[in-house]
């Protein structure tokens, strides 16, 4: 058995900011009642066309630049999404030709927000099987194409970006060192897409946004805030003990982005100090499979993470579903 470890990371995020003051024009809301109850203070929104396979593609640029790795080398291309391009082809085979991965398998992973996690399990056991010497993961969302921007319940919440991170086969004893899945399709009410194409305001949030949509984006989210957390806690307790490492080890926890108050009660319940949980939703808010990737590529460029030390990647969504994955991280950016 081989081990994957991440050699590359990267992320794009659209130029055009909606603020929460911007929100206030357009549905009955505030920037106090926003940053209170979710943390966030503006979002990135893809205007003009941005497609999701074009952000994918250009977080996956400068991640295989960091890695040094040549784009015809890879030969796995998993990409995390709830919002492609098209039903089919698959938002990676989109990816794998701007890119020109020729020689690469190319997938997409429908996880809800989990996808990251997900498609990261994906490439993970190709390449610990043999299959695979170096593969591209991927996380991208245009949420903005999937909100109801009537309901302020939602709409304040979304942000759309890209994130990813390249994975090469190491004979050494690092890289990603436990990952684990779970879901309940029962929980499935509590995050939704219905269809709502008949209704249609034609409304423009931004310049180049409409909110012409084939479906919108319903949650509970009272019920899935008391959910989400009970899944966040298990999922990282069980991944930390399959890895045999304590919380007291962790150097850095980067969890989905939904919530600042989720992510502030699993950072409480596992005892985690608040300087080593990374957030970027303030900037960005949730922007779904996206988020984990954006905030990794970040937090490595701002120097948060050495040769050796133990990250951990956590998230949950629609499904339900859930994941997490412990890695010693090996990058030197």
């Amino acid at each position: 058995m081989y081990n994957a470890e991440v050699k590359g990371t990267g992320s794009f995020t659209p130029e055009a900011i909606l603020t929460n003051q911007d929100l206030e024009k357009v549905v009955d809301t505030s920037d106090d009642w926003i940053t209170r109850r979710t943390g966030i203070k503006e979002r990135r929104i893809a205007t003009n066309g941005l497609k999701t396979s074009e952000m994918g593609a250009r977080a996956a640029r400068q991640a295989l630049e960091a890695a040094g790795v040549d784009p015809g080398d890879l030969d796995l291309v998993v990409v995390g999404t709830v919002t492609p391009d098209r039903q089919f082809p698959s938002c990676a085979c989109a990816l794998q030709e701007k890119i020109g991965a020729k020689r690469a398998a190319s997938m997409d992973v429908s996880a809800g927000c989990s996808g990251f996690i997900y498609a990261l399990s994906v490439a993970n056991n190709a390449i610990r099987c043999g299959e695979a010497e170096h593969a591209l993961v991927v996380g991208s969302e245009v949420l903005s194409s999937v909100t109801n921007w009537d309901d302020r319940g939602t709409c304040v919440l979304l942000g759309d970006g890209a994130g990813a991170v390249v994975l090469s086969r190491t004979d050494k004893d690092t890289g990603i060192r436990s990952i684990h899945l779970r879901s309940d399709g029962s929980f499935g009410n509590l995050l939704y897409s219905v269809d709502q194409s008949d209704v249609r305001s034609g409304l423009e949030i931004l310049p180049g946004v409409s909110d012409l949509k084939p479906y919108y984006l319903v949650m509970d989210g009272q019920k899935l805030f008391k959910k989400a957390v009970e899944c966040l806690e298990e999922i990282t307790r069980w991944t930390l003990d399959k890895a045999g490492v304590e919380v007291s080890e962790l150097a850095l926890m980067v969890p989905h982005q939904a919530n600042i108050r989720i992510i502030n009660a699993l950072a409480q319940r596992l005892g985690l100090a608040q300087d080593k949980v990374y957030t970027t939703i303030e900037k960005y808010g949730n922007t779904s499979s996206a988020s984990i990737p954006m905030a990794l590529a970040e937090a490595a460029r701002q120097g948060c993470l050495a040769p050796c030390d133990k990250l951990l990647m956590v998230t949950f969504g629609a499904g339900l579903t859930w994941g997490a994955s412990l890695v010693e991280w090996s990058c030197q950016l």
